[in-house]
């Protein structure tokens, strides 16, 4: 999947120094290791030597190459990609780096819960304060459920399945009415595209002159039921979205979560340590089970279909969304190793995003056209919304593989 003189993304540097980049989660601090990815040409750090020596200049790293069906043919990845690690000249461990990472997103959560208190009163309900509070909530939920999943070695295992899986079930909570309104925006104006104008043929050209026509008239028989279509549409996924709603203010108000803000708030003062032998023994190097995070992205990414499938097959999603779940792992574990996120992996984790909404606005359009005694008008108007989404999901697989840096793992079958 990579090339044999390549090395982890997440494994830190040694006898550099110490980067003196940001440390936000836009980026990655400290130097590359040795041979870990080749400078970008003209770049401030300049070429690497031949003997594969880190670039001299902290805080900047090469960037890799991006995939393009075959190993070896991407172009330089431009941006800089982490591959130092902040505060440490050694491997770090659970004292020095998750446990700081965990306190850090543990004090996030607590300050966003208090913020979306705050924006939920009477006078500031249903602002756009409220809708920000909520997926900066859901954010560091999700990356302390994600550091509990891979670092689960180097903890108290109980307390890390039991904290994970409560956070699990707030961001699923969580997320539904953000999802849905989401949804429903994306249909209504694909929808709208759809049945809009036409762009007026060129002069004389006969051929362009026959098919504008024909595709003025499918736009008129589109338009006969997109108008309806948008109204099923929106009363069912205002529906859903309610009902998530009131399922998360009842959540939120719930003795279960109140359990969970009380364990996020004992993590942001003391995070559990193992008390076994082995347990000890991993919390003193975190290196492992993040590359063992990463490869398994790495295997997940090049176990994906080819690009010859077709948009419409639709058991081949699940490998997709699992995909990115295990890229978002191994965000996690990058900032908690390496003290940022790697910027490399930013446009490939967009596109599955992407992919994951067009599967579901995908799926919410060929639900409602199963709705029974609908107008044939609509259900042709959802059917042709239903093919663009599927063909959105297309277009997102080639986005990711466009973007994806391992040229080797998306290497043509």
């Amino acid at each position: 999947m990579r090339r044999p003189d390549q090395q982890t993304t997440t494994r830190p540097a040694h006898g550099t120094g110490n980067g003196t980049g940001p440390a936000g989660p836009d980026a990655a601090p400290g130097t590359p290791p040795a041979g870990a990815r080749s400078a970008r040409p003209g770049g401030p750090s300049g070429p690497p030597a031949a003997t594969g020596t880190p670039a001299a200049r902290p805080g900047t790293a090469g960037a890799g190459t991006a995939g393009t069906g075959s190993a070896g043919t991407g172009s330089a990845r431009t941006g800089s990609a982490g591959a130092g690690f902040t505060g440490f000249t050694g491997e770090p461990t659970a004292e020095g780096a998750l446990a700081p990472y965990l306190r850090g997103q543990a004090a996030e959560f607590l300050r966003s819960l208090r913020l979306h208190h705050e924006y939920s009163a009477p006078a500031d309900a249903g602002g756009h304060g409220a809708a920000e509070a909520a997926r900066a909530l859901r954010r560091a939920a999700r990356r302390i459920g994600g550091s509990l999943h891979t670092f689960r070695a180097a903890l108290d295992p109980h307390w890390a399945d039991q904290l994970r899986g409560e956070l699990a079930w707030l961001t699923g909570i969580l997320a539904r009415e953000h999802a849905y309104a989401n949804r429903l925006a994306r249909l209504v104006d694909a929808l709208h595209l759809l049945s809009g104008p036409t762009l007026p043929a060129a002069r004389g050209a006969r051929a362009a002159g026959e098919a504008a026509g024909a595709d003025a008239q499918g736009r008129a028989a589109l338009g006969v039921g997109a108008a309806r279509a948008a109204a099923l549409l929106e009363r069912r996924l205002t529906l859903a979205r309610t009902r998530s709603h009131s399922a998360a203010l009842q959540a939120l108000g719930s003795s279960r979560f109140h359990a969970i803000a009380d364990a996020v708030a004992l993590l942001a003062s003391e995070v559990p340590a193992p008390s076994d032998h082995a347990g000890r023994a991993a919390a003193a190097s975190l290196l492992e089970p993040a590359e063992l995070a990463e490869q398994r992205l790495l295997t997940a990414v090049a176990a994906l279909p080819p690009d010859d499938t077709g948009p419409y097959n639709e058991a081949q999603d699940a490998a997709w969304h699992q995909a990115r779940l295990l890229l978002r792992l191994h965000r996690y574990a990058h900032e908690v190793v390496l003290g940022g996120a790697d910027p490399g992996l930013t446009a490939p984790g967009h596109a599955l995003d992407l992919h994951r909404d067009a599967v579901e606005a995908a799926g919410a359009a060929a639900a409602a056209a199963r709705t029974p005694r609908i107008a044939p008008a609509t259900a042709y108007a959802l059917g042709v919304l239903h093919a663009d989404q599927r063909h959105g999901v297309e277009s997102a697989r080639a986005a990711f593989r466009e973007t994806w840096p391992y040229a080797t793992a998306l290497a043509a079958p």
